[in-house]
């Protein structure tokens, strides 16, 4: 595994690509990394999604909430303010990044309103819930409140008993909205080796050293209750794949699915080859026309082990 490790890095060097960190992990064989700058923490961006969508995964086996509850279920005093059909909005919904909503926010645009949450529930929809995919921070961030109102922990502290502690992902720091939320759908704070026991624990079915950290039953759907990202081609919205699940990146007919950060944050998870590849980077304008960090992984190491 170290020799595909280390075509994937000269590929990227020749395509200007800065990595940090490239971690593989094959059942049955001990893992291999290469560092290529110091060991630090690094905000693994939207691969924090995946993290929020577990937890909301977790709560529900402990019968906190179920994805399918209307979100406004935990804002009661958002209720009166609400639009037109954001009673219908589902955790679901935020968490696949369908609520129909043409909100768009991410933890790094400036936080102009008093209130996310509110400012989102009192905008009006502008398609069917469960009928259009559009990708936003703001589905994770309400989602994350939603737990808290469900469990009286913000989702850095319900998972820190629940899945960080167990990992040995020691304090790990999340980024909180100026309300002290933390913003859940970025932000998130991680190793390289961290983030890949994570990426682990999903190839384990949620098994960590004997113990059950998250359902089962929740990492079987994570990849395969999914939607289409393509409704309207002149759409420009970001996406990296013809499908999402709750909180990854799926291809149809693959097994394999991705969490996905910008400037190069992934953990590929292949059930199918029994491996997680996971890689902490900075790719900024680097790569040609054609190639892309996601594409160079694809091929230089998911495809040949």
């Amino acid at each position: 595994m170290r020799e595909l490790i280390d075509a994937l890095v000269r590929s990227a060097e020749r395509e200007g690509m800065e990595l940090y960190g490239v971690h593989i992990y094959r059942r049955g064989a001990e893992p291999v990394e290469r560092r290529l700058r110091s060991d630090d923490r690094v905000d693994v961006r939207s691969v924090s999604k995946t993290f929020t969508s577990v937890a909301l995964g977790i709560a529900e086996a402990e019968g906190r909430l179920a994805l399918d509850d209307p979100a406004l279920k935990y804002y009661p005093e958002l209720a009166g303010s609400a639009a037109p059909r954001l009673d219908q909005v589902t955790l679901r919904h935020l968490l696949m990044m369908t609520s129909g909503s043409p909100y768009f926010w991410s933890a790094y645009d400036p936080v102009v309103v008093p209130d996310l949450a509110a400012d989102f529930f009192a905008t009006p929809l502008a398609h069917e819930p469960g009928t259009y995919f559009r990708y936003t921070g703001i589905g994770p961030y309400v989602a994350a409140r939603a737990l808290r109102a469900a469990t009286g922990a913000n989702v850095r502290d319900y998972l820190l008993p629940r899945l960080f502690t167990p990992l040995a992902i020691h304090n790990p720091q999340w980024h909180t909205c100026p309300l002290g939320h933390p913003v859940a759908e970025s932000a998130l704070y991680l190793r390289t080796s961290e983030l890949a026991r994570f990426g682990r624990l999903l190839l384990d079915e949620g098994r960590h050293e004997g113990r059950q950290l998250v359902p089962a039953e929740y990492c079987a759907r994570i990849a395969t209750e999914t939607v289409p990202t393509v409704q309207d081609p002149t759409d420009e919205g970001f996406r990296l794949s013809d499908s999402y699940g709750l909180g990854v990146w799926c291809t149809p007919g693959e097994t394999t699915y991705k969490m996905a950060g910008l400037y190069g944050q992934l953990c590929i998870i292949s059930p199918d080859k029994e491996a997680v590849v996971t890689v902490t980077a900075h790719v900024e304008g680097g790569g040609s026309q054609r190639t892309s960090i996601t594409a160079l992984i694809d091929e230089e190491i998911v495809a040949r082990l």
